[in-house]
């Protein structure tokens, strides 16, 4: 982390490291710092919070570039223009719409329940993910000119970081050690499931991969006029991974454990663990 840190652009939003920083200090000096001033969370509600800066529901207007593509001309709904906003809730958005931009996502074969509008507002209706527990929505979405949803993004504020699976506390030791804050932070991600998919998620157009880059700006521009630490993509898909680096996110991979059922018809001990896959595990940070 320290490497990393040293490495990055000084972030704008993160306030200024002290002038000692980088300068070589004892490993004794470095546990003690570290067990005495562990940062797990920053709560919301009575607990006092680190408040992030408000910004407006729109995050502007994009215009999409290149000639007038054949589905643009037989469709003239679908207009160039591309509006980003952000929204408190899934429930803002139609299942048919969100689900639609999933599907394409993912592809008909391989859809994944847990990026569903059903899966997600269920986490909102039951108070699992929301402001109180740590997880403030705020979720992106892309129209164009005629209101058609082109894109989403499941999105959160997130006071602390439970429910991730990708353990980064130690980041916000490094963050405190060094005067700056790490909560809160933005988290695109699907709430307690460390499942990979797509996490920006777009409709099978001619113009997707322009829509794609618009959200992904819009992510950027937010992260740093709230004037948070961070925003993490955790446990994209693999080209996600790749295209993102692309634009200026580090790149983090991790490693998990599945267990397929190849047909037992017992489960003894060593079937259990031949049932295991090694596979990897994707997760982007910006900030």
């Amino acid at each position: 982390m320290a490497a990393a840190l040293s490495y990055c652009k000084p972030s704008p939003f993160i306030g200024q490291f002290p002038s000692n920083f980088g300068k070589p200090v004892s490993l004794r000096s470095i546990e003690i710092s570290t067990q005495a001033s562990r940062i797990t969370a920053l709560f919301w509600g009575s607990k006092k919070s680190v408040k992030h800066q408000p910004v407006d529901s729109s995050l502007g207007d994009f215009t999409l570039t290149g000639s007038e593509t054949e589905e643009l001309k037989e469709n003239p709904t679908k207009g160039k223009k591309v509006s980003v906003s952000i929204i408190s809730s899934i429930l803002d958005v139609s299942s048919h719409e969100w689900d639609s931009c999933a599907l394409d996502a993912t592809g008909p074969e391989k859809f994944n329940p847990f990026l569903s509008h059903g899966f997600l507002s269920s986490l909102e209706e039951t108070g699992c993910a929301v402001k109180e527990t740590g997880w403030m929505p705020s979720h992106i979405i892309a129209k164009d000119e005629s209101e058609n949803i082109l894109g989403v993004a499941p999105l959160y504020l997130k006071s602390h970081s439970y429910g991730e699976f990708v353990f980064d506390h130690s980041w916000a030791d490094a963050y405190y050690s060094f005067g700056a804050r790490y909560y809160p932070k933005f988290q695109c991600c699907v709430p307690f499931t460390p499942v990979t998919g797509p996490r920006i998620l777009v409709r099978n157009t001619s113009f997707k991969d322009q829509v794609f880059d618009v959200i992904v700006t819009a992510l950027k521009d937010l992260t740093a006029k709230s004037q948070v630490s961070s925003l993490h993509i955790t446990f994209p898909s693999e080209a996600e991974w790749y295209k993102l680096k692309d634009r200026g996110f580090l790149q983090r991979i991790g490693m998990q454990y599945h267990w397929k059922n190849r047909n037992y018809k017992r489960l003894m001990l060593p079937e259990l663990f031949l049932g295991y896959d090694k596979t990897l595990a994707f997760s982007l940070v910006h900030g």
